[in-house]
């Protein structure tokens, strides 16, 4: 991961500290040193007043161990840290106080400003880029719609995340392979197919096609609960699809190309990328060489004329790789294309960005991917076991109710992202009437405002989908931190000095000015901690602080109770205001960069 100096050089000194107090103390933890400036590093919390510092360390855990009061701890170790600091440099980059049972570390402002804002002003947007994912290939599958069903919210979820996960380790040199894996296949188009034949037409697939291919669908399981001959129907024309009869695999290919032209219209509008798009059905010929690996290496068996995997864990049930009338199934594909995806790539990583409610089917399909390999005795180097993560999310919700393509429940994303906009031409109109690309900005607003719904939460979190909470254009919100950037680039655009050059940091001496320097020189960690625990709430989260954080800049007033003013008549105040602007501004955008949302210039 992204280090930051500042922290490394208090673990260094913490290190250093404890080991002179404390060397004749077991400092063991199992087998592992507890004291070691790694588990320093990584303990490192932020004070939730930034008065107290910009980084904490918490000693409490260590009371039993050492058998010390945690404040005793404390003191005697931050005198140490210091003067270990200062036997290393003239002038201490960092202070440590003991405050309880945390030692709380304070850095030098002047030198922490000068490496942020340099590092920011010359490197720009790849500011809190690494190469620690260099020579390392991830993939990262996200999205993967049904086909003959419209784009609704709840693939909204998949999509941004898996979206920005991808542009997130591309920013830590990885070489990302985003992946789409369209459900083309399986029972439920034979559903469609016999749908199609008996309440369908020509009609349908000309006039609102997705529409009408949706109420199908619903059409279908309404009736099948009266009829259960349909299902069976249904099973014959799936039959049909896999033997090829031709007349099935046209109407099989028309509902794809339907689908596929509504789907790309969404990935548009959202600015969602893939490098690789691959159905299910891509997988058909794939599927008897991995059962075939699996009978031989003797995982299979027969139950009640399936054929199954039995799995270790009580928990899980066989993993059903075919029906007993032949016909495979999901996890039959997912297994070809695990193996496929690792003897093409051999990924370090791959990520199935998919809702917290296939936990289970992931489980299965991984631990017959374990089994194979550890039967076939493969050395770790070609086995894929452990590398494989189900990145899951919480279910999204529509007013409290959970969505059901079957049942019809289903919010179209377009019409969602039509009120979104709607709703940005209102605000603009409001504010700013006159503005240039009015269209255009509508859109980034809109858009941005439905995507950072999906992203505002922890991925693990459910979110209920409520229309005046998605389209609120105040507080911490998508379009929040558009409007910031905006306001960022219109100080930019006001300032007629150059911003090169020698720059006097000290000036930058106020409360609030320190607090977003400090965020600022946060931001290579973030992007890292979000890489680490797959979540891009990390970035939106940043970003809301940094926004706030700034906004308290721009909003400050002097002693007489007047806005004190950016840009004003001393030269290098306002030069060294304004680079922090031009350094606030970089990092603003690149954040909704990662988070796959635009940056207007002006709202």
């Amino acid at each position: 991961m992204t280090k930051d100096k500042f922290k490394i050089q208090f673990a260094e000194a913490a290190e250093a500290a404890f080991k002179e107090i404390y060397g004749d103390i077991d400092r063991t933890e199992g087998d592992h040193d507890i004291f070691t400036r790694d588990k320093i590093y990584d303990g490192l919390e932020t004070p939730k007043d930034p008065k107290m510092g910009r980084f904490a360390f918490p000693v409490f855990k260590y009371a039993k161990l050492l058998k010390t009061k945690p404040q005793e701890i404390a003191t005697k170790t931050a005198d140490a840290i210091n003067t270990y600091l200062d036997r290393q440099q003239r002038t201490p980059l960092l202070r440590c106080e003991a405050v309880g049972g945390f030692l709380n570390v304070k850095t030098d402002f002047n030198t922490l400003a000068r490496e942020t804002l340099g590092a920011i002003l010359s490197q720009k947007e790849k500011f809190g880029s690494a190469d620690i994912g260099r020579n390392r290939k991830l993939l990262v599958e996200y999205s993967s719609p049904n086909i003959a069903k419209p784009f609704g919210i709840g693939h909204l979820r998949s999509t941004v995340i898996g979206n920005s996960l991808r542009r997130i380790f591309k920013k830590l040199g990885y070489d990302v392979v985003g992946i789409n894996y369209p459900g083309d296949w399986g029972t439920q188009f034979g559903k469609m197919i016999v749908a199609y034949h008996n309440w369908g037409n020509k009609d349908t697939l000309e006039k609102d096609p997705v529409k009408n291919l949706l109420e199908l669908y619903v059409r279908f399981h309404d009736e099948a609960e009266k009829d259960d001959s349909l299902n069976e129907a249904a099973r014959q024309a799936f039959r049909k699809l896999e033997e090829g009869d031709p007349e099935t695999v046209n109407l099989w290919e028309k509902f794809k190309t339907i689908s596929n032209e509504e789907f790309n219209l969404a990935y548009g509008t959202l600015g969602v990328e893939f490098d690789e798009v691959v159905g299910e059905s891509f997988y058909n010929d794939k599927m008897d060489s991995v059962v075939a690996r699996l009978e031989k290496a003797g995982l299979t068996r027969i139950s009640r004329g399936a054929l199954v995997v039995e799995l270790d864990d009580p928990n899980l049930p066989p993993c059903l790789l075919k029906k007993t009338d032949g016909a495979t199934l999901y996890v039959t594909r997912d297994l070809a294309g695990l193996i496929y995806r690792w003897e093409k790539y051999h990924f370090k990583e791959s990520l199935y960005v998919v809702g917290t409610a296939q936990s289970d089917y992931f489980k299965q399909a991984l631990q017959v991917i374990d089994k194979l390999e550890t039967a076939e005795n493969l050395p770790p180097e070609q086995r894929m076991t452990g590398r494989v993560r189900h990145i899951e999310f919480g279910w999204v919700k529509f007013e409290g109710t959970s969505m059901s393509t079957r049942r019809g429940k289903l919010v179209f994303l377009k019409d969602v992202i039509d009120q979104a906009m709607a709703l940005a031409r209102e605000k603009i109109k409001e504010k700013n009437p006159d503005l240039k690309d009015f269209e255009k900005t509508a859109r980034m607003i809109g858009v941005g405002a439905v995507m950072f719904s999906q992203l505002s939460v922890r991925r693990q979190k459910d979110i209920n989908f409520i229309w005046n909470e998605v389209l609120n254009f105040e507080g911490e919100t998508g379009p929040y931190l558009q409007y910031t950037h905006a306001r960022l680039c219109s100080l930019l655009r006001n300032y007629e000095g150059d911003i090169g050059g020698e720059v006097d940091y000290t000036l930058l001496d106020r409360e609030e000015e320190q607090r977003v320097v400090e965020l600022l020189a946060d931001f290579p960690e973030t992007v890292t901690d979000a890489a680490r625990v797959y979540d891009p709430y990390m970035v939106t989260a940043y970003l809301l602080k940094l926004s706030a954080a700034f906004n308290k800049v721009y909003q400050r007033k002097d002693e007489n109770g007047r806005i004190d003013k950016i840009i004003s008549d001393d030269r290098e105040l306002s030069k060294a205001r304004v680079s922090l602007v031009r350094a606030v501004q970089t990092v603003v955008k690149e954040g909704l960069y990662l988070l796959g949302l635009e940056a207007p210039e002006e709202m």
